[in-house]
């Protein structure tokens, strides 16, 4: 990290690994301290990687297993390279054009699979070295490959007794720099669930591997995201007092019921993979708040009112949810009200004939003020033929 706190003194930082490969090699080689239990890199073969693109095969028995492996091996590489390059450009202020690194990530493993390469990606190894040594552009790139290839041809034998442990330190030290604690409690004061992502992350990289711990990382955020599509948020709003404003009623204090009206919003598109957790919710409301009134002996309850604005896009398992919930509300006197849907909820809605009850003009409204004023008046007009019933 001299190299970012003084920029003067860069090369203190970006000649000190060197510096130390060639001084603990020399100390392995004049005390033979590979004959004292000292892990040493060995004898390397020199020259370029021969060319391999005569021995690709496209046919065998081991096919399907070359490439469903290859597949997995694909995304945990772009999985990998990308973490990467959004590691880095986070730390310099610049970004990162996902679909720019998958095609260069395939051309050089295209390219690599024809000249003796393994698969590879961006490696955070290679890259946590070059940022720690003051690298800034691309340069440093064509720099790296014109040292590695002078060594491959000429200097390979030199690094026999390059210890091993000289070369993790040099990697670890260059890592180091790289953990944020304090963006990892600010991760945890927003939210919970993706600090388990990044600790996960973390120590799966750091005990395991970078594959092995990206690819936990990455499991556990797609079950985040299964998590949200299955049990989506429904919220039940109230009015804030003096306006027409309708507002989550856990955030909003001042925020009111609706004598008779139960508004609840649904904040996810609606799909078979949410139906049944939402029908057993919205009942759930019901049930709730019919126990309310019963408490406040009120019993001027007779409308849902669903605000559909959050709602994105509905399938057709979504609207036969609609149809499920207008039937257990008849059961219980209850009348279903639409608000707002959305121009692809609306067109399907409109299409489905599940919801032609739903689609007459006194079950859609466009804002929730407006059918509350609406219905209100029905149910004072309601009241009011009750009474003259009763007089007569």
């Amino acid at each position: 990290m001299q190299s970012m706190r003084k920029p003067k003194l860069f090369w203190v930082s970006a000649g000190a690994p060197l510096v130390s490969v060639i001084l603990s090699t020399l100390l392995v080689f004049a005390f033979k301290a590979d004959h004292h239990g000292i892990s040493v890199i060995g004898k390397l073969q020199e020259g370029l990687n021969p060319p391999s693109w005569h021995m690709l095969h496209f046919h065998g028995i081991h096919l399907g297993l070359v490439m469903k492996t290859g597949l997995v091996t694909g995304i945990l590489s772009l999985t990998e390279g990308i973490a990467v390059g959004r590691t880095f450009a986070a730390l310099k202020d610049y970004r990162v054009d996902g679909n720019k690194e998958m095609i260069a990530i395939g051309l050089m493993n295209m390219v690599g699979s024809s000249t003796s390469c393994y698969v590879t990606t961006g490696a955070f190894s290679r890259s946590a070295v070059n940022h720690n040594a003051g690298a800034k552009t691309a340069a440093s790139n064509i720099v790296m490959s014109v040292t590695v290839m002078v060594t491959l041809l000429f200097l390979m034998p030199l690094f026999q007794y390059t210890p091993n442990v000289v070369l993790g330190a040099i990697i670890v030290s260059a890592v180091v720099g790289l953990i944020d604690i304090p963006s990892a409690y600010h991760i945890w004061k927003i939210d919970k669930f993706d600090f388990l992502v990044t600790l996960c992350a973390f120590l799966g990289v750091i005990f395991i591997s970078v594959q092995e711990g990206l690819a936990i990382a990455v499991g556990i955020s797609v079950f985040k995201i299964l998590l949200q599509i299955t049990r989506p948020k429904t919220l039940m709003l109230g009015k804030i007092p003096g306006t027409d404003i309708y507002r989550n009623l856990h955030h909003y204090r001042e925020a009111t019921t609706v004598p008779g009206f139960l508004i609840l919003s649904v904040e996810s598109p609606i799909n078979f993979a949410n139906i049944t957790y939402l029908n057993e919710r919205i009942l759930r409301w019901i049930e709730e708040y019919e126990a309310e009134e019963d408490i406040k002996k009120q019993s001027t309850f007779q409308y849902v009112i669903l605000d559909l604005s959050a709602v994105s896009s509905i399938d057709t398992s979504g609207i036969v949810l609609f149809k499920d919930l207008r039937k257990a509300m008849e059961k219980k006197g209850v009348e279903l009200i639409l608000v707002n849907p959305l121009g692809e909820v609306m067109d399907k809605l409109q299409k489905a004939d599940e919801a032609r009850d739903l689609m007459r003009p006194d079950n859609l409204y466009l804002t929730i003020g407006e059918a509350v004023s609406s219905l209100s008046l029905t149910i004072l007009k309601g009241q009011s033929s009750t009474m003259c019933g009763e007089g007569t």
